[in-house]
């Protein structure tokens, strides 16, 4: 009866040490998770490659225009000739702003240069032309 009574004395325990590697395993799956993620605010086209190009920190507006030559604005199909007028409405007053041109690498540069040409009337853009780096 003496066996029985010396393990009714020691107090019950929880090990913590596995929890905290459990949880120091998810937060380590988060934070490299994170690096992965980058912002997308156009439509998937073939960028041309320049090994001048550099990151632009902000990208408010993207015009992307496709394969085929649709033009969109932030995702949305918009004509060439309306623009102008939808750039003006999101280019906050005396501030400058950048508008992207995101251009498949198969459009017909007149197409290209009609887009530049109507964003250039707006004095607050700065424009900017998305390439990716050869590898």
């Amino acid at each position: 009866m003496r066996l029985i009574d010396d393990d009714l004395d020691v107090a019950p325990q929880i090990n913590i040490l596995p929890m905290i590697d459990v949880i120091f395993s998810i937060l380590a799956f988060f934070i490299i998770s994170t690096l992965f993620l980058t912002r997308s605010e156009g439509l998937p086209v073939n960028l041309p490659k320049a090994s001048t190009s550099q990151l632009q920190k902000t990208e408010q507006i993207t015009v992307t225009i496709d394969e085929v030559g649709k033009v969109f604005l932030n995702r949305e199909l918009i004509e060439v000739d309306a623009l102008e007028k939808a750039v003006r409405q999101l280019v906050l007053p005396n501030q400058t702003s950048i508008v992207t041109i995101k251009a498949d690498e198969e459009v017909d540069h007149g197409d290209v240069v009609g887009v530049m040409d109507q964003l250039r009337k707006i004095d607050e853009v700065k424009l900017a032309i998305a390439t990716k780096k050869p590898k």
